[in-house]
């Protein structure tokens, strides 16, 4: 199971900041923060209310309930957009045409 402070301490690598930078953008000390991301300590609801929006995710993946990440795609405009949806159709496409090769490769050698 992945914990909360291991998703945030993701999220707050991915933006590139340290954990005093973080608790600058949430109006708190540092070193909640780093009690969050060791685990030793949990944010208010007002607090992971405040995390969630920063970071564009649900309470669900951030408190490891979901793994579902979603991003915020309302500043693409329309042919961005298309794109990128295009793009996961090919993988999901690729993913589910790989699975079938490896089962049938699996059903030759049993």
């Amino acid at each position: 199971m992945v914990y909360f402070g291991e998703r945030l301490k993701a999220l707050r690598h991915e933006k590139k900041l340290t954990q005093e930078q973080l608790a600058d953008k949430m109006e708190l000390v540092k070193s909640s923060i780093s009690s969050y991301e060791n685990n030793t300590k949990y944010p208010s609801i007002e607090v992971l209310i405040k995390l969630c929006q920063y970071f564009g995710v649900s309470s669900d993946y951030l408190l490891g309930l979901s793994d579902k990440l979603e991003y915020e795609v309302s500043e693409l405009d329309d042919e961005q957009l298309k794109i990128i949806l295009s793009m996961v159709a090919q993988f999901i496409k690729y993913n589910r045409l790989y699975s079938k090769v490896n089962a049938d490769i699996t059903e030759e050698t049993d």
